[in-house]
């Protein structure tokens, strides 16, 4: 039995996916739908999100507003705010893991590329019969 502990599955296109991006939220702030504007496009052409998907989605972007909105609020008040600093922490980590979600991070986008390389043959001398370059 082989453990996979550890190891996260390739992102493949969805056979569900959506062909077009809805529109932002409007219950999203500012900064959290710029970001929805932003990534939908990539999400959309790579064919991994779906309607179900939609409200990890929107999880990621509030959480990318919510650090906007607090580095705002720490520099227009001048002092630091330690309260605001862990919060801030804590929506950059919660925002990192969804990232890594929807291939929104380097690593998880090389996932998403390897899942396209695996369907090449070519190199694998395993396919007797075939013929190679």
């Amino acid at each position: 039995m082989t453990h996979l502990r550890g190891v996260k599955p390739a992102i493949e296109r969805d056979t569900n996916a959506l062909l077009r991006a809805p529109a932002a939220p409007k219950q999203l702030s500012a900064y959290a739908r710029a970001e929805w504007k932003r990534i939908m496009p990539g999400l959309i052409e790579r064919g991994i999100i779906t309607r179900g998907d939609l409200g990890g989605v929107e999880d990621y972007c509030r959480a990318r507003g919510l650090v906007r909105e607090i580095e705002d609020a720490l520099r227009t008040s001048g002092e630091i705010d330690m309260k605001l600093c862990r919060l801030q922490d804590k929506a950059m980590q919660t925002a990192r893991q969804l990232a890594a979600e929807y291939g929104l991070s380097p690593v998880s986008r090389a996932r998403v590329g390897s899942a396209a390389a695996d369907d090449d043959d070519s190199d694998n001398p395993l396919m007797i019969g075939r013929n190679r370059p």
